[in-house]
């Protein structure tokens, strides 16, 4: 898959090394027809039931700690630790066809949008069943805030948390991407064209002929998941969640805006809506200069911002 692909398909405390015996992990394991999640439950020790928060994975090869085969930056594991510091237990698994769940992945043209949103809502079924929590809280981070949006009202869950989510539907964000990176180099007739190819499949249309330079991000193999994706207004989705939602959103983020949050807050005005200043798009502090920013995604030393923590815990634990 191409940069541009995954870049969309592809949204603290510092680190503190938590001692062995105040946690347990457990691997866990949904099973679906096509194979098997894994994840890292992650439970601080109490003696009551507490929150548990799913944490969903951003775009592409994006594993459970939030790292890819071209970056490795630890943002999802920090989230996890930052949390479970504050006595909340989380869960990150790989999503299927990445990692630890390489196998659950189907044929790339059989895979749907829908696939991801099943497996967020069952892993939160799953917990609910479990006696050891006491509310589920499911946070998306990226194009993972689209499929916690429709996990969420699926499952019913305790509240929903948008990391860096798009406000805007997908088609629309990729337009963009797109026209950024081809209008310099190929010129506005070529721009365009992926743009008419992007309108075509947001109509249910396949797109039959596919330049070569766009063949990752258009090939006829993922065209049916585009197609799926696309249909998704995140706008309307989170209009419909009856439960507290916090939007969180980044001020330095290069992949997704703070527009987007507040399209959001928009669509929901009884959100929380935070923008936490100098946090880019994998909650670390960075400038808006693109190759500085780019830096951050392959520095897993890097502490999250500590706002980013600080606002998730409170309305965490503020919940009724």
């Amino acid at each position: 898959m191409s940069r541009i692909a995954i870049a969309l398909l592809g949204c603290l405390l510092f680190l503190i090394k938590i001692p062995a015996m105040a946690q347990v992990k457990d691997s866990v394991v949904l099973d679906s027809p096509s194979g098997k999640i894994y994840g890292t439950l992650t439970v601080p020790p109490h003696s009551r039931p507490m929150p548990v928060v799913l944490i969903i994975a951003g775009s592409g090869p994006t594993d459970r700690d939030g790292n890819s085969a071209l970056t490795q930056n630890n943002s999802l594991k920090l989230l996890g630790e930052g949390l479970n510091n504050a006595g909340i237990a989380t869960l990150r698994y790989d999503k299927r066809g990445v990692a630890a769940s390489a196998a659950a992945m189907k044929p790339e043209a059989d895979m749907r949008f829908e696939d991801y949103v099943n497996d967020a809502t069952a892993i939160a079924q799953n917990l609910q069943r479990d006696k050891r929590f006491s509310k589920v809280i499911i946070a998306g981070h990226s194009e993972g805030s689209l499929i916690g949006m429709i996990a969420a009202e699926k499952a019913n869950t305790a509240a929903y948390i948008s990391l860096a989510g798009l406000g805007r539907g997908a088609a629309d964000a990729l337009k963009d991407q797109l026209n950024a990176q081809l209008l310099p180099v190929l010129g506005k007739e070529e721009a365009d064209r992926a743009g008419r190819m992007i309108d075509s499949l947001s109509k249910g249309e396949s797109v039959i002929s596919v330049p070569p330079y766009l063949m990752a991000v258009f090939r006829p193999s993922i065209q049916p998941y585009l197609k799926s994706w696309f249909a998704y207004d995140p706008q309307q989705l989170i209009s419909k969640l009856n439960m507290p939602v916090l939007i969180l959103q980044g001020s330095t983020d290069i992949q997704v805006k703070v527009e987007d949050a507040e399209l959001l807050h928009k669509a929901l005005p009884k959100a929380t809506m935070k923008i936490i200043e100098g946090m880019n798009h994998i909650f670390k502090q960075s400038e808006t200069d693109r190759p500085k920013n780019i830096a951050t995604y392959s520095k897993p030393e890097l502490p999250l911002v500590p706002e980013l923590i600080q606002t998730v815990v409170p309305f965490v634990n503020g919940l009724k």
